[in-house]
């Protein structure tokens, strides 16, 4: 009788088990970090796996494996910031192609392919995803690659994965999805058509705002020695250290979330209803205009949110002046809640007229839920709220 195969494992087991009571040499429960910059040669003119850890790490491979397993991705590449992740796949591109970018993409992402475009890397083209119209118009050109960023940072955009890689598809171009904001455990864009799924791991997957990384996920294996090719030669591969601790993130990676989207959830039903907040952006309000796309094609809302305060920027000072348990800071994602500010802090290197084309205003605050109790989070906000009147 024919032996049957293994039962695929949950995300969850996967999430946790990563790694788990692999070490060879001594049985430990928790895989050890290999710190070591080189390696030894078994014999002359062989060479080993690991050589030198720019290269290859055990530890950080470990983390590479993690995360596509999460993906369902066929391979991944560790890179020392979600910033070197984004130009990883970038960094494919000839002078002369061209990138499909979201006209409202995270701050850091606007500022690198205009740095890009300005010597001569590629061509840029900005444009409203969520105007069919203008997203074929834009694909009417040749283009090498689509990058898209759902939900959008920071105003909750959500984007239709599917029905943008199937335009890129038929339009030759490559589609790279920033799934940052939700991670494998609420979002799978290979999974929805996409070529290249980006991350910062210093967010979510890491959990504990002590890491700055980033990775790449392959959905097809032949892209994974071009990109690791890449990694190595430019040297954006990330620290064993660093990846040891965004394995052990990653083990608790879906309970967190879990506590922390509930109570994000709560907090957007609060703010809606507040006399002092003139709009919330939240995919999970039944009144944000992306819920249906965000309900067919995520596992859940997330922990991100934003929201517009009347009162203008005297009233956003009195709020930020008057948290206790929110901390005012860029990042997000871990298990501490925070209150950006995009026009001021993760979105200023855009400029004005850019940030008003994409909609980020004065009045706009960006929040990451974290895992303190609900209840001292409402009752925070209530009071930095009544401050400003």
């Amino acid at each position: 009788m024919p032996k049957s195969l293994p039962r695929p494992k949950a995300p969850q087991t996967v999430a946790v088990s990563s790694g788990i009571a692999s070490d060879a040499a001594f049985g430990a429960i928790t895989p050890p970090i290999v710190l070591s910059s080189n390696f030894a040669f078994g014999e002359f003119g062989a060479s080993p796996r690991y050589e030198y850890s720019r290269t290859a790490n055990p530890t950080r491979s470990m983390l590479a494996d993690a995360i596509a397993g999460l993906e369902g991705g066929a391979g991944a590449i560790v890179t020392s910031s979600g910033m070197a992740a984004t130009d990883l796949v970038l960094g494919q591109l000839r002078p002369g192609e061209r990138v499909v970018a979201p006209h409202d993409c995270y701050g850091g992402t606007y500022r690198l392919l205009e740095a890009r475009r300005a010597k001569g890397h590629f061509d840029v083209t900005f444009v409203d995803q969520g105007d069919p119209d203008a997203l074929k118009a834009a694909l009417e050109k040749p283009a090498a690659l689509v990058l898209i960023e759902t939900p959008s940072n920071p105003l909750m955009r959500v984007r239709d994965i599917r029905a943008i890689a199937g335009l890129a598809r038929t339009a030759g171009a490559r589609v790279a999805v920033d799934n940052t904001f939700l991670s494998p455990a609420l979002q799978q864009p290979l999974r929805l058509g996409a070529d290249f799924v980006i991350h910062s791991t210093t967010k979510y997957l890491n959990g504990h705002s002590d890491v700055v990384g980033g990775a790449v996920v392959m959905a097809d294996e032949k892209d994974i020695e071009p990109l690791g090719a890449w990694a190595n030669i430019t040297g954006v591969t990330g620290a064993p250290f660093d990846s040891y601790l965004t394995l052990r993130g990653i083990r608790t990676l879906f309970a967190r979330i879990e506590r922390q989207q509930a109570s994000a959830a709560a907090i957007a039903v609060f703010l809606e209803s507040h006399p002092a907040v003139r709009a919330v952006h939240y995919p999970g309000l039944a009144s944000h205009p992306g819920h249906a796309l965000a309900r067919s094609q995520q596992a859940g809302f997330g922990a991100m949110l934003s929201f517009e305060l009347k009162g203008g920027t005297e009233a956003i000072g009195r709020f930020a002046r008057h948290l206790q348990v929110f901390t005012l800071a860029e990042s997000l994602g871990g298990i501490e809640s925070l209150v950006a500010h995009p026009a001021t802090m993760t979105h200023a290197g855009m400029g004005v007229e850019a940030r008003r084309k994409a909609g980020i205003d004065d009045s706009l605050l960006r929040v990451s839920v974290g895992l303190e109790a609900e209840a001292d989070l409402l009752a925070d906000l209530d009071g930095a709220l009544a401050a400003t009147g």
